[in-house]
């Protein structure tokens, strides 16, 4: 797998942040609000839900927990106050960090934030201190055994910027706003998809050995156990040996 693959520069802490398995619900839930929120509750009007709720469906959630966190977002329901907040900062080595929160009280999730940042020797900047290094990109993990050239034509149809093999499976890489329409199709062709989901991606990225590394991990997944975060980016590069250590 390549050094400056867009994959082996998340798949670290995807493989550590889908291990925690207690946030998950929480996580989906209040994306679900807020998809239907913005969006109405018609997934078939609304990419955002769409893909929230496959999601959803993926981690086994119970149809009521689904349907009870739509109607809040629609106001069917009890409404929460729940807004999108972005964090920007830099952690150890100059690395750049994206937080990414879902809040019904500003002043509790900045604290939390720059907690974490200044625990694990970072800082919290400005907005558009780091966002402007960072691209919404749509991504969706396509099973092995698919017919390669068939995904391939598919991805092209919408844009797609990439096809990575990944050894273990495929990972398309499409604009976001085409990623709701990508998964739909391949669906329609009988193309399994493992997983999609729109992040975000650093233009530039900082490579970080192994000792950096390990200390990206802890303010990244320190980050991450914020209650009100939802997505934690970075532009660390890690590189194709990275071991991380349990800590």
């Amino acid at each position: 797998m390549a050094g400056h693959s867009k994959w082996a520069n998340i798949k670290h802490r995807k493989a550590r942040q889908d291990a925690k398995r207690g946030k998950i619900y929480t996580k989906l839930i209040r994306e679900l609000t807020v998809a239907a929120k913005a969006g109405g509750g018609d997934p078939n009007d609304n990419p955002r839900l769409r893909l929230a709720l496959d999601k959803a469906n993926s981690e086994n959630m119970p149809k009521d927990t689904i349907n009870r966190a739509i109607e809040r977002g629609t106001g069917a329901g009890e409404a929460g106050n729940l807004e999108e907040i972005t964090y920007e900062g830099y952690g150890p080595g100059g690395v750049a960090v994206l937080v990414e929160a879902m809040t019904d009280n500003r002043n509790r999730t900045v604290a939390d934030v720059r907690h974490a940042f200044t625990k694990f020797g970072g800082n919290l900047g400005t907005d558009g201190s780091v966002s402007y290094l960072f691209n919404k990109i749509g991504l969706a993990m396509i099973e092995k055994n698919q017919d390669e050239d068939a995904v391939m034509e598919i991805l092209l149809d919408f844009d797609g910027e990439d096809l990575e093999d990944t050894g273990d499976n495929f990972v398309a890489t499409v604009p976001s706003q085409n990623l709701s329409a990508f998964v739909e199709k391949l669906k329609e062709q009988g193309i399994e998809v493992e997983n999609a989901e729109v992040t975000m991606k650093a233009d530039t990225s900082v490579p970080v050995d192994q000792e950096m590394g390990e200390k990206v991990l802890r303010i990244l997944d320190f980050l991450d156990e914020v209650d009100d975060v939802q997505e934690v980016h970075s532009n660390a590069e890690f590189p194709d040996d990275f071991k991380p250590s349990e800590h």
